[in-house]
């Protein structure tokens, strides 16, 4: 089977721009960071765009950046770990490609984003707002395709395990 995209989603940490940017490396593909591109659009961070401008016009943008983006092909899309929470997201995410699902256990994650200032929805103690982002998206992610754990996985680890998982896809 060919894929049109191959659309990454997780919570925050669990290496979505990492393990994307190699994969589209892998794929000849192009790689998309849609809160890249959202950031890029509105002039401002997304931090910026939080505080200023609320989450539901982030998440507006979010949702229109992802439909913008998904009409393309051969592309390996980075999403934010909240772009799964819209049903409209979804969809598209499943109408444009394969969609693989990254996930990290809450101390890989907390480790990975503890000294990362950019992310608003972090703010007020990482350790308690990772765990209850992570509760409360618990079964956010189960619509995709495939589910890669990157505990303890270097970024070329997560691009084998999903591009031989790829190949028995093709198979």
């Amino acid at each position: 089977m060919e894929y049109r995209n191959i659309v990454l989603v997780g919570m925050m940490g669990t290496g979505k721009s990492s393990a994307g940017q190699a994969l589209a490396l892998r794929l000849n593909w192009v790689y998309e960071d849609t809160d890249a591109a959202i950031e890029r659009a509105q002039g401002m961070s997304i931090t910026r765009m939080f505080a200023e401008l609320g989450e539901p016009f982030f998440r507006k943008a979010e949702s229109e950046t992802i439909e913008r983006t998904l009409q393309g092909r051969h592309q390996v899309v980075a999403t934010g770990g909240g772009a799964v929470l819209a049903e409209h997201n979804r969809i598209l995410m499943k109408r444009s490609g394969l969609v693989v699902a990254l996930k990290a256990s809450a101390e890989t994650i907390i480790e990975r984003v503890r000294s990362d200032q950019s992310r608003p929805l972090l703010q007020g103690g990482v350790e308690d707002r990772v765990r209850h982002i992570m509760e409360s998206r618990k079964h956010a992610y189960d619509f995709a395709d495939l589910h890669v754990d990157t505990d303890g996985k270097t970024v070329g680890q997560i691009v084998d395990e999903i591009c031989s998982r790829l190949e028995r896809e093709r198979a």
